[in-house]
């Protein structure tokens, strides 16, 4: 776990750094989102991860064509955390 939080504190540095200095729809911003979400999915906390996923879905959304790989993906990884946070719910 140790790792993932170094990792965590690092991702969330280059976000606000590029909160600071890019426009609120760069799709680096996306970028950080998708990072954190990936980071937080596999820290199993999935609500924070379906958060940044989806926010960076929102950017990429808006600023990419819709036939970019990383639509896809990000679409993805929100269906793989939607499909955990039901499980976790069936079992709790």
């Amino acid at each position: 776990m140790g790792e993932y939080l170094k990792a965590l504190s690092f991702c969330e540095k280059a976000l606000a750094i590029r909160e600071k200095t890019l426009p609120e729809n760069h799709p680096d911003l996306a970028t950080s989102y998708n990072n954190l979400g990936s980071l937080y999915y596999n820290m199993e906390e999935y609500s924070k991860a379906l958060s940044y996923f989806e926010r960076a879905l929102d950017i990429w959304q808006q600023a990419l064509p819709p036939n970019r790989r990383r639509l896809k993906t990000v679409k993805e990884n929100i269906e793989v955390v939607k499909k955990k946070l039901q499980l976790f719910l069936l079992n709790n």
